[in-house]
């Protein structure tokens, strides 16, 4: 890794395990047969928080004879309003659900208003979607504030104008501690990162392929 390190986005698969083996160094292999996923793309990503919820998960959490023992934050359980619909997905805890979540993966602390929509989506620990939000196949980071009637993940893909590297899927990404205003329209393979403002937006909207950066980048 030293002799690497100066190597733009060192992999071991593509970097480190090949020049060992050209330095004649002795290389193991370990026959692994249980699930495993490359989570180094947006779109991998995705993909393996959405299996968590298939119906019969590649990869079960609740498998009886492999346990996940974490640190759990001691928070009170969810809140799922009258009014409230979920289907299909994972709710962290201390979660409060007033609006329809499907196919979705929900962390700890989260708030999805009334009349709000969340599909085929991860959002994470504290993170507040607004009344009346659509959020349509988004990644939502941490801590993120979502305003009311805001459409995320809307129109057709389009080839990102920020890092086609990275943002090559049909995903809007959030980052964390972001602020999306009331009202807007955020199409597909998008990025936002900062606390963005109603001026930000050409006419309302952040087109497919579009970002706004105002922090530190993603």
């Amino acid at each position: 890794l030293i002799k690497l390190s100066d190597e733009p986005g060192c992999d071991f698969g593509k970097h480190v395990i090949p020049y060992c083996h050209e330095q004649g160094e002795r290389i193991f292999a370990y026959e692994f047969n249980g699930y495993w996923k490359d989570v180094g793309t947006l779109g991998s990503y995705w993909e393996a928080n959405m299996e968590l919820i298939d119906i019969i998960p590649e990869f079960n959490l609740y498998e009886e004879y492999w346990k996940i023992y974490t640190k759990s934050d001691i928070i009170p359980p969810q809140y799922i309003s009258a009014g409230a619909s979920i289907e299909r997905s994972i709710i962290g805890d201390g979660t409060e659900i007033y609006g329809q979540v499907v196919n979705s993966v929900i962390g700890a602390g989260v708030t999805v208003a009334e009349g709000a929509v969340v599909r085929d989506s991860i959002v994470m620990k504290g993170s507040t979607i607004g009344a009346g939000c659509v959020i349509d196949k988004a990644i939502i980071a941490e801590d993120v504030t979502i305003g009311e009637g805001t459409q995320v993940g809307v129109g057709e893909f389009a080839e990102s104008k920020y890092d086609k590297k990275v943002y090559h899927d049909t995903l809007a990404v959030i980052g964390e501690r972001s602020v999306v205003p009331a009202g807007v329209k955020i199409g597909r393979n998008t990025a936002i990162s900062g606390v963005t403002e109603l001026s930000d937006y050409h006419d309302g909207e952040l087109a497919s392929g579009d970002y706004i950066v105002k922090a530190g980048g993603m």
